[in-house]
């Protein structure tokens, strides 16, 4: 597939984006100023950015604990975000959600999530609407071969194909549902799981943004023109833990090591693009500096943004006091 010059420097930005944003949390995490927990999403970066850059704020997406990076790629922007994690009254959902439960509605983003297995059933409500009021629009779940096992995943894929919704399944297998092999806690394949609602199957590389681009705009296309729902397979490695803290005793020693050696998405795009006279080096160099420059100044300013007050609670919550 032939990819526009501005897709692919929007693409890079976003990658980049998400790798700086969580390598900063990383460091920002240790220093104890962060309350709660943190999900880095690195290594997983082509994923995000492959599939939201086939979508626009009209369409929904629903994301995980591990949600920074579908955030990003669906344009709620750093700054805000970085606030929120901080905990701070300027967070895009003022203080109140953190880490775990970002959210943007303008953007589509329907929400980073705590639970497990949490996405799938909002994403069929919103495919539902976008199917009766007839947007055009398409609905996509992100969640991990984890959450693959759950109840509530299941019973979204069996829903999405009785009613014949334009959403778009994604599981992002890192290969461990927190520090469980998913060859381990997996029966059979997702493949198979996906003909077993009669689902359309869609597979990709998750460390190669042009396979995880080209896959998901099939995927993407298929939804959107009223066919039902899909599911897309993005294999993938995530390079911290399942959480900031996580040893990972359970995965071999130079296993990261090599998965950031061999399999970096930002390195491959970079070579691939640049060996094609497609981009730049010196483009990509400017966007590099840029980022690093604007994740420096979002921290700054959400340290020093204020906390949310006692008045604040009763704020934006459904019940009137």
């Amino acid at each position: 597939m032939q990819i526009a010059r501005d897709i692919l420097l929007n693409s890079y930005r976003s990658m980049r984006t998400i790798r700086e944003f969580e390598e900063r949390l990383h460091t920002e995490f240790a220093t104890g100023e962060i309350p709660g927990f943190v999900h880095l999403y690195c290594g997983e970066e082509a994923s995000a950015v492959g599939v939201c850059a086939h979508l626009g704020d009209s369409d929904t997406i629903a994301s995980t604990h591990r949600g920074h990076g579908h955030c990003i790629a669906k344009g709620v922007e750093v700054e805000g975000m970085m606030a929120e994690i901080y905990g701070r009254s300027t967070g895009v959902c003022r203080g109140k959600g953190g880490s775990m439960h970002i959210a943007d509605l303008a953007r589509g983003m329907l929400g980073a999530n705590g639970i497990v297995g949490g996405g799938p059933p909002l994403i069929c409500g919103a495919a539902l609407s976008h199917k009766l009021l007839k947007t055009d629009g398409v609905a996509v779940a992100f969640y991990g071969d984890g959450a693959s096992n759950e109840g509530t995943t299941l019973e979204s894929l069996n829903l999405a194909s009785v009613w014949k919704l334009p959403a778009v399944f994604v599981c992002e297998d890192n290969g461990y549902g927190e520090a469980t092999g998913a060859s381990y806690a997996c029966a059979g394949t997702q493949k198979d799981r996906a003909a077993g609602f009669g689902m359309p199957y869609f597979e990709c590389d998750g460390s190669d943004f042009f396979s995880v681009y080209d896959t998901a705009g099939e995927a993407i296309t298929h939804a959107r023109s009223g066919k039902g729902p899909v599911m897309l397979h993005v294999h993938l490695s995530r390079w911290y833990g399942h959480f900031e803290g996580d040893a990972m005793s359970y995965r071999a020693s130079d296993e990261v090591a090599q998965q950031r050696m061999k399999h970096d998405c930002l390195s491959a795009f970079r070579a691939r693009t640049t060996g094609a006279g497609l981009l730049d080096g010196a483009t990509l160099d400017t966007i590099d500096s840029d980022t690093r420059s604007r994740i420096d100044d979002a921290v700054q300013a959400a340290k020093a943004a204020p906390l949310p007050q006692q008045e604040d609670l009763t704020r934006d919550v459904y019940v009137s006091y």
